[in-house]
């Protein structure tokens, strides 16, 4: 059995639903293999436990080929101080690709993909056949896009992460990186499109759309250039995952549970799996919980005379068949003016259900260019009413999908810290960090700068963590509740993988920030924010349609629509929380939650990183640093091509706000 690309597939619920499959294959052919391959594995030992609990697994290493050439493209010898799309250097992007034979074109997003393509196109004067690929185009065009890359008969394709694997078309290359790489390991594996020969050196070129992505281009060249790469931590199997698992056995053949749960902690994630967690998912297969198990068509799998589960009948195995997997898509929601008796009017918008799942009933945001206050979410619909005379809480979307990993964010901060390390950089990047160090702080690379500055009606607190968006979001929304407790008047944030912002009604240079900061915060400001909040029900749905408790698929029948899902879900949700808060699928959602959309792992880490280590700096304006972060507020405000005019003029007064002496 050979997985290739084995670095995608270990950190995740496929990981794990692949290695209980592996588990099982075991059992039928005792005398199989394992092999695994990657090229981007920066700790050998996490995969081996991952391919086989127990197990010898044999680790061959491959010579390294030839050392990539990394260079950093600077748009007329500068870089803007703010910015996410590289617009400014997107004229130099195209040259490029004129220079090359074919350029892959990556970005982290696709908003950025289809805006860097209207661009390459807008400035496209020589005809070069350039294409688009990403994973909200049809299948069928990416196909197209793929087979015209084969035959040679394109120059360029601007893609996403649709395009990271798998792909061995020898002509390409340059690999070109709009914006922030994100992570060593993953600039790795682009990089690694290019020249696609283990004795021709791979050629990228990274373009920086600000002067903090500067930083973290910098970082990753040099990490790539050291072979040093970031990798994901040992995984602990899903449950919702092993629910799928058992029943699919179950339907495969009647099975004991003791030796079943022998044959589950052969599987890598779940080496650790305790009988009253295993027995636990075996009884949600069979009845659904204690708060469901009324409900006989949660009876999935029942026990024979001679003691083994087997599945209940053969339409319940049909169903299963037809609902396996463990790729759950994004709803997208209606955002809907509420109306009388908490119903939906006029329709606004749409929106994918991830942009609302830090806020609370009350809070408000920006959608096409307005300010609205969140009423509530009711299935598929988001109801909001107008909030014109208020300050949105949370004026600004968008960003990279991925993470800033956890390795290239250190090496951010020790290049920032190591004043002997600038000379790397352009001189403008320079003369930025040395305007900082002159009107605020840089501090060491274990330490967190905090400023407060007031501007205008409002106080700022601004800190600088560089730990990820998703990181520094959840802390906003919990320091927020702990200064509403402190009496300052929070009145909204905004985030980057960078830096963090909140602004307030009253001052925050007096406050206790140790105490502010204190890593009791993930106890009962979590729980109570959990509670509360809309990401849990998404969350649940995610799982309940992995462990099979929602089938989205029924034999001679169409798909369920989302609305339908999210209505049933929904429902089940507010039953177990009532009724069995402690239910198999709610511990899940919980687990999905602080993984994967809070980050609590990253954050508890930054907690106890900067304890006792916060440098605070207080200030009479805003400084150098901020300027990039205070640009977020209120940029989607003003709809249509007047923003980037209106963007600009923002931009050359915070510089001279920031700058003055």
């Amino acid at each position: 059995m050979i997985l290739d690309e084995i670095h995608t597939l270990h950190s995740s619920k496929r990981g794990d639903l692949l290695a209980l499959d592996l588990a099982r294959l075991q059992q039928l052919a005792p005398n199989m293999r394992r092999v695994g391959l990657s090229a981007t594995v920066d700790d050998p030992a996490v995969i081996q436990r991952w391919m086989g609990a127990g197990r010898d697994v044999d680790l061959v290493l491959g010579p390294p080929g030839a050392e990539p050439q990394v260079d950093i493209l600077l748009s007329e010898g500068r870089v803007p101080w703010a910015g996410h799309t590289a617009q400014h250097a997107m004229a130099e992007v195209y040259e490029a690709i004129k220079r090359a034979r074919i350029a892959l074109v990556f970005v982290n997003t696709r908003f950025q993909a289809e805006f860097a393509f209207q661009e390459l196109w807008r400035l496209n004067d020589d005809n070069l056949p350039i294409a688009l690929h990403h994973g909200s185009l049809a299948a069928e065009q990416r196909r197209k896009v793929e087979a015209a890359m084969a035959r040679g008969e394109l120059r360029a394709v601007v893609c996403t992460s649709t395009l990271d694997l798998g792909i061995d078309w020898g002509d390409v290359d340059l690999v070109i990186q709009l914006a922030s790489p994100k992570g060593a390991s993953r600039m790795v594996q682009r990089i690694g499109r290019a020249n696609h020969r283990l004795d021709e050196p791979s050629r990228a070129l990274f373009v920086p759309a600000n002067r903090f992505e500067m930083l973290e281009c910098q970082a990753a060249r040099e990490a790539i250039a050291e072979n040093r790469l970031d990798g994901d931590p040992p995984r602990i199997g899903a449950l919702d995952v092993l629910a799928q698992h058992v029943m699919g056995c179950a339907c495969s053949e009647p099975f004991d549970m003791l030796e079943l749960y022998e044959e589950v902690r052969t599987a890598g994630p779940y080496r650790d799996l305790t009988w009253e967690d295993f027995e636990q998912v075996v009884d949600f297969v069979s009845t659904g919980g204690y708060a469901l198990k009324t409900y006989d068509r949660f009876r999935r799998i029942v026990p024979g005379e001679d003691g083994r589960w087997r599945v209940r009948n053969i339409a319940t195995a049909q169903r299963h068949r037809l609902n396996v997997g463990a790729i759950v898509s994004p709803a997208v929601l209606s955002v809907r003016m509420a109306g009388r008796g908490g119903r939906g009017g006029r329709k606004i918008g749409e929106v994918e259900e991830g942009m609302l799942e830090m806020l609370d009933p009350g809070d408000t945001f920006v959608f096409a260019g307005q300010v609205w206050a969140l009423e509530g979410v009711t299935n598929l619909d988001v109801l909001v009413r107008p909030a014109n005379d208020r300050d949105p809480k949370m004026p600004s979307w968008g960003g990279s999908k991925f993470a800033l990993s956890t390795y290239l964010a250190k090496r951010v901060r020790e290049l920032m810290f190591n004043e002997e390390h600038w000379k790397v950089l352009p001189r403008d990047v320079c003369e930025w960090l040395g305007a900082q160090k002159d009107r605020s702080l840089i501090v060491g690379e274990d330490e967190m700068l905090l400023e407060t500055f007031p501007r205008g009606q409002r106080h700022f607190l601004v800190c600088y963590p560089f730990d990820g968006r998703l990181a520094h979001t959840t802390l906003a929304m919990l320091l927020t509740r702990r200064l509403e407790r402190a009496g300052v008047g929070p009145l909204g944030f905004v985030c980057n993988d960078y830096a963090m912002a909140i602004w307030s009604l009253k001052p925050m240079d007096g406050l206790d920030f140790d105490a502010l900061f204190a890593q009791d915060m993930l106890g009962d400001d979590l729980e109570a924010w959990l509670d509360e909040s809309f990401m849990m029900k998404r969350a649940f749905k995610g799982c309940a349609i992995i462990a099979g408790l929602i089938e989205r698929r029924f034999p001679g029948e169409q798909q369920k629509t989302g609305r339908q899902i999210t209505f049933s879900t929904d429902l089940i949700y507010d039953v177990l929380r009532r009724h069995e808060p402690d239910h198999l699928l709610l511990k899940c959602a919980r687990a999905d939650a602080a993984t994967g959309l809070i980050d609590v792992a990253r954050l508890s880490g930054l907690l106890e990183r900067i304890q006792g280590r916060i440098r605070h700096a207080p200030l009479e304006h805003l400084s150098p640093f901020s300027v990039p972060i205070l640009l977020e507020i209120g940029k989607e405000r003003s709809p249509g091509g007047a923003t980037e005019i209106m963007l600009a003029e923002a931009e050359e007064e915070l510089i001279a706000e920031a700058l003055t002496p």
